[in-house]
């Protein structure tokens, strides 16, 4: 009897570390499905603005989201408090403030300084973890995120440095863009608060629906116009790129990484959302022609080296 406890527990346990194995390769390939997002972007923006964007993604993305909330109606009775600050903090503080924090931070100080404090997102995401998640690490994870941080800092900055001072992180640009990366950091933890009572599908649901209000007051009151293509073959390179721009980097991204994410660590995510610059990277490169550089390189590797080895953390 005892020998076939001690099997089921060995299968168990086996089956427990190829979920963990597949989620974090989940949230790897969602992530990266990101660094494709300037394909369909840089198209648009020369017909509307970023907020404007977002808005006509949201408004497509409602396709996907109503039909999905009232079949999982049952799951949503049983949000609780902590559930709907959730999901407010994962809708209007990720993916709206978050975002305007960031872009707003661009226009009062160095940009290299606002890349570099956006880096230390994996650190308020793990920070956060621990005392709302309570999740702990095992003995290698700092060495791993010192390597992933290390090689995104070469992605960004490569050998020269970042250029920045402390008078710029401390100033107006410098805290917008920490926010920007605690709101970022917390939506992942926020994510995993979510997943422990409703299903993937819900909770990339709850992130457009509840988006969509916010983003409609905002389109609201910017001063910027909508410009509209002015003949039949501009509507229709318009329109594809949208409805690209949705379903791809948008939709299928995010059920892939809440997928993930719900049989993931919320620190092991941070880190593995890490392929999204690492595969910014060969987009510009293959793509739009920028170079690759020796460091680019160099810091492309340590990041992916850093998520293999994360996948096989027990």
């Amino acid at each position: 009897m005892e020998e076939i406890m001690g099997k089921q527990k060995s299968v168990h346990a086996e089956h427990a570390a190829s979920r963990k194995l597949n989620g974090v390769w989940l949230v790897v390939l969602g992530a990266a499905m990101w660094g494709v997002d300037p394909l369909f972007r840089i198209l648009l923006l020369k017909s509307f603005t970023s907020t404007q964007i977002v808005l006509l993604e949201h408004i497509l993305l409602m396709v996907y989201a109503l039909p999905v909330l009232w079949i999982h109606r049952a799951e949503l009775r049983k949000l609780a408090l902590r559930h709907v600050f959730a999901i407010l903090f994962i809708s209007w503080g990720g993916s709206a403030i978050a975002t305007i924090m960031f872009t707003s931070a661009f226009a009062h100080g160095n940009p290299n300084t606002v890349l570099l404090l956006q880096k230390l997102q994996p650190l308020f995401a793990i920070v956060m973890a621990r005392f709302v998640l309570k999740e702990t690490l095992p003995k290698r994870f700092p060495v791993l995120l010192i390597v992933a941080l290390g090689g995104t800092y070469l992605l960004t900055f490569g050998w020269s440095g970042s250029g920045g001072s402390f008078a710029e992180v401390a100033g107006v640009s410098g805290l917008l863009s920490i926010g920007a990366a605690v709101l970022w950091g917390g939506s992942t933890v926020m994510g995993r608060v979510l997943l422990n009572k409703v299903s993937f599908e819900s909770v990339t649901a709850l992130r457009f629906a509840a988006a969509l209000p916010l983003l409609l007051v905002t389109s609201w009151i910017e001063p910027s116009t909508w410009v509209m293509p002015t003949n039949l073959g501009d509507w229709a390179s318009v329109s594809g790129s949208l409805l690209l721009q949705a379903f791809l980097p948008g939709l299928l991204s995010l059920l892939l990484y809440y997928k993930g994410l719900s049989n993931t660590k919320a620190s092991y995510a941070t880190l593995a959302e890490l392929s999204f610059p690492a595969v910014g990277v060969l987009v510009n490169w293959i793509v739009f022609q920028q170079a690759l550089t020796t460091s680019q390189l160099v810091g492309f590797v340590l990041i992916w080296g850093a998520i293999v080895s994360l996948s096989r953390q027990k």
